[in-house]
């Protein structure tokens, strides 16, 4: 990308770009005709499995009202008491927040190019896969990574942040 074609994304999309290049990352923000609000439609509109879908999940933190950012597999839940035990109490973050904090709406909360720097926790179940999906700064924006560029963006750490999963027979 040369930048002039960043001008007509929507501002969210333009900062998340604009983070990727600098960061010399490989895969701009793509637009999908679709919305991609939740990790199942982010999933159904790729044509990926739900756990390749790195959702952005923020909390705030109770002590200080910090955001905490957890980026984790579409297909996992995250376990508040894990998050806690880590980073102190939290509690869910609403709409107004998340949007004062990161710059981005809910459904379009990208692992980067946040307004004010989060505290950053990465699931590390997300090393399942070779590439994941993260949305851009929009309900319509996704780009794609690995978790190691992951790692590479956010200098975030790698932990177990989510719920066991149920194995059924």
């Amino acid at each position: 990308m040369c930048g002039a074609e960043l001008h007509s994304l929507p501002d969210g999309v333009q900062r998340v770009a604009a983070v990727l290049q600098a960061a010399g990352h490989a895969h701009g923000p793509l637009m999908l005709d679709g919305a991609a609000r939740t990790a199942q439609e982010a999933a159904d509109g790729l044509q990926v499995a739900l756990g390749q879908v790195a959702k952005s999940v923020i909390f705030k933190r109770k002590e200080d009202g910090v955001a905490v950012l957890v980026v984790t597999s579409g297909d996992r839940r995250v376990d508040e008491k894990k998050i806690a035990a880590l980073v102190g109490k939290v509690g869910r973050a609403d709409a107004d927040f998340v949007k004062s904090q990161t710059g981005f709406s809910i459904g379009g909360v990208s692992p980067v190019a946040h307004l004010h720097s989060p505290v950053t926790l990465l699931d590390q179940d997300l090393w399942r896969f070779e590439i994941l999906w993260a949305a851009a700064g929009h309900p319509h924006a996704v780009f794609s990574l690995s978790p190691d560029d992951l790692l590479r963006l956010t200098a975030a750490p790698r932990a177990d942040v989510v719920q066991t999963p149920v194995l059924r027979p």
